[in-house]
């Protein structure tokens, strides 16, 4: 494997070409036209224009990126997350096309991506799933047979995507035909499917997910769990590894699973279970994410791998190099997701222009990003800046290096969700370890953000007075 194209842009591009860079692999960037002066595209040996700047016309147009990469003599493609990373399709018409596709085989990524295939798949396994049916509903009598079967709250969700599309929470019977309405045309709308399915709402749950690493030659392991409770609109903010839930038991058991989870769609790559933990402890299969996630950062700090290096490694046909029982952790890592959102208005998108963009340093402080001063976050793609990771001994440590880091790293132009994370950093709950994914809805407001912003203002400004005060005294001492 000599030449990779990463089919994907910002901060997850730099990242793939630094490890393939790190391993003497030559890289090709892609990029929209306003793209053009990223620093993925300026990082990479070679980088070409794929299309106008929306991604349907850009970073989705798999026969292009294809056609581009056969012109440049490619070996492999490595997709990154989101845009074409789980499309089927591509994955495989990059094989038909004798090329490599850094990820999972086709077949994997149409059985997960699918959730009620996924279930059916792992059925076999006896993998505690949530109660509920498992095939799509388009009915609504039927739907109602369901619901009053597992009890109300049930959860209604789209059968071909995630990110919290087409997700309905109903409380009573009276709520489901209309929310089931909107959830299907929801889901129609981000996944031109609006199939949907039912099943148990699990209240107060704990969102953990399991890192696997399958080869091409039947080995599997996992590399322990990442907690990824702290969600806005279903989606992670806040990303942590270990959990402080996990007892040693059950992490093994939860870790033999998401392998028999891998097993059961034939997978390779790096992938993700993910499950549900309850207050009892009890877990739930979710779904399979079958490509690199946004959090792989945290297990890396963790277990001291490269999880990009792993990939390309499966993917030239070399077996895992590492065995379950010699498999460990270290220490304690987190990540905030650095969002161009106003979490003052809903976490609603808020881009613009960096006009400020200092970064935070220092030992055990990593930053993911793709943006320099001076650039535009633009209005096209997912709103992510960046990807602020710390590292400490245990997790008080991580926590504190993390606020640290916060407070040193200073955007302007554009609303960011740091402010959020601090805020989370120094909740009392979070720091106990007392959450599940109705932390936001349980503790966040607006009010609670401008106050603590207009505390330390006021500390700030008398700090100022403080030394101007003292400045002034020290002048007027004579000689």
């Amino acid at each position: 494997m000599k030449k990779i194209l990463i089919a994907n842009r910002g901060e997850i591009a730099l990242r793939v070409m630094k490890t393939a860079k790190r391993l003497g692999i030559k890289t090709v960037a892609i990029y929209s036209t306003i793209d053009r002066k990223s620093p993925h595209v300026t990082f990479a040996d070679e980088a070409i224009h794929i299309g106008d700047n929306p991604s349907n016309k850009s970073y989705l147009l798999g026969d292009t990126i294809i056609k581009k990469a056969l012109e440049l003599n490619v070996d492999a493609i490595h997709p990154g997350y989101g845009f074409l990373s789980e499309n089927a399709g591509f994955a495989k018409a990059v094989e038909e096309h004798n090329m490599i596709f850094i990820g999972p085989g086709h077949k994997a990524i149409s059985i997960m991506g699918d959730k009620l295939a996924a279930k059916e798949a792992v059925k076999k396994f006896n993998i505690p799933m949530v109660p509920g049916i498992d095939r799509a509903v388009t009915e609504i009598k039927k739907a109602e047979e369901i619901s009053n079967q597992v009890g109300y709250p049930v959860l209604i969700k789209a059968a071909a995507g995630g990110g919290g599309k087409g997700m309905r929470i109903v409380e009573s019977a009276g709520d489901l035909k209309a929310q089931m309405m909107r959830a299907s045309s929801e889901a129609l709308s981000a996944f031109g499917d609006g199939s949907v399915f039912i099943e148990k709402y699990i209240e107060s749950p704990r969102h953990i997910e399991f890192q696997i690493l399958a080869d091409n030659h039947g080995n599997i392991v996992h590399l322990f769990e990442r907690e990824c409770s702290i969600q806005r609109r279903h989606q992670k903010v806040i990303e942590e590894a270990p959990s402080s839930i996990l007892t040693a038991a059950l992490r093994k058991k939860m870790g033999e699973a998401a392998v028999m989870v891998a097993k059961a769609c034939d997978y390779r790559s790096a992938g993700t279970v993910e499950f549900l933990v309850d207050a009892d402890l009890n877990f739930y299969f979710l779904e399979m994410n079958t490509r690199l996630q946004v959090e792989h950062p945290v297990t890396e700090y963790i277990t001291g791998l490269d999880l990009v290096e792993e990939q390309i490694k499966i993917a030239r046909g070399e077996k895992i190099s590492m065995v379950q029982e010699a498999l460990s952790f270290n220490g304690h890592a987190l990540e905030l997701r650095v969002y161009a959102e106003d979490s003052l208005n809903g976490f609603l998108p808020n881009v613009g222009r960096l006009k400020t963009y200092a970064i935070p340093r220092g030992e055990n402080i990593r930053l993911d990003d793709g943006y320099e001063e001076g650039m535009e976050i633009p209005i096209f793609y997912d709103p992510l800046i960046s990807k602020l990771i710390t590292f400490g001994k245990n997790r008080e440590e991580a926590i504190q290096r993390m606020v640290y880091a916060i407070d040193n790293y200073l955007i302007q132009g554009v609303e960011t969700t740091l402010p959020f994370g601090k805020f989370v950093c120094e909740h009392e709950s979070f720091k106990q370890g007392n959450f599940d994914t109705h932390f936001v809805s349980k503790y966040f407001s607006p009010e609670i953000l401008i106050k603590t912003r207009d505390k330390e203002a006021k500390i700030a400004a008398l700090l100022a007075l403080k030394l101007h005060q003292k400045e002034l005294s020290i002048l007027r001492t004579p000689d």
